[in-house]
């Protein structure tokens, strides 16, 4: 099943929401499109309330994201975007080293130069735009996308799931298959209870 993840890497919810799909990816042969959904673009800016410095960042290592994609990488992503949560969410470093993190997974690191390059605006814009044509306005990261299981050819989509801690194998599949129905339902539109807690540290082995 070909599943698509909409992503910002400094935010951890996604984070962890990324890990779970990847466990499930692992047992029902998911293959997961990486796309990019900038919160700096997402949350409005003012003089009075200026982008906080993490998004500002973020879009930047989507914008790197964007030019793996462009020179025929794109089977990549999903490399450097764990790079990234490596160095952010499981070492705790507060900046990451674009160029570091693609010699990591054998990529140029010439290419991090298109942190500061609004040349992949563009195509970050476009990909949110088919992300949150799913879904709407009114979400954050992450979507995720699949094809209705009983439609062929129609998309559907819904705003997260938002976890704070990594699933076990069997829960992790229980979970997907919960997301398939609810993604299925005609007319469902949203469950959700109070947050917490902050999502959990993972170490490397969670990977």
């Amino acid at each position: 099943m070909q599943v698509r993840l909409w992503v910002d890497p400094v935010c951890p919810f996604c984070w962890m929401t990324s890990r779970w799909l990847v466990r499930v990816a692992a047992l029902r042969d998911l293959r997961i499109e990486l796309l990019p959904i900038s919160l700096m673009v997402k949350n409005a800016s003012t003089p009075e309330n200026p982008y906080p410095e993490a998004m500002v960042a973020g879009h930047g290592l989507l914008r790197v994201m964007e030019a793996v994609r462009a020179a025929g990488h794109a089977d990549r992503l999903g490399d450097l975007y764990t790079e990234y949560g490596r160095r952010l969410h499981v070492r705790g470093e507060g900046r990451v080293d674009a160029a570091a993190a693609l010699v990591a997974v054998g990529l140029d690191p010439a290419l991090a130069a298109a942190a500061d390059d609004d040349a992949r605006d563009a195509a970050i814009a476009a990909a949110m735009a088919e992300g949150l044509a799913l879904v709407g306005d009114d979400v954050g990261t992450p979507i995720i996308a699949v094809e209705h299981p009983r439609r062929p050819g129609v998309e559907v989509g819904l705003f997260g799931p938002v976890i704070t801690e990594l699933p076990d194998a069997e829960a992790s599949l229980r979970l997907w298959d919960g997301f398939l129905a609810m993604v299925a339902t005609d007319g469902f539109f949203e469950l959700k209870r109070t947050r917490t807690s902050a999502p959990a540290r993972l170490d490397e082995s969670d990977l």
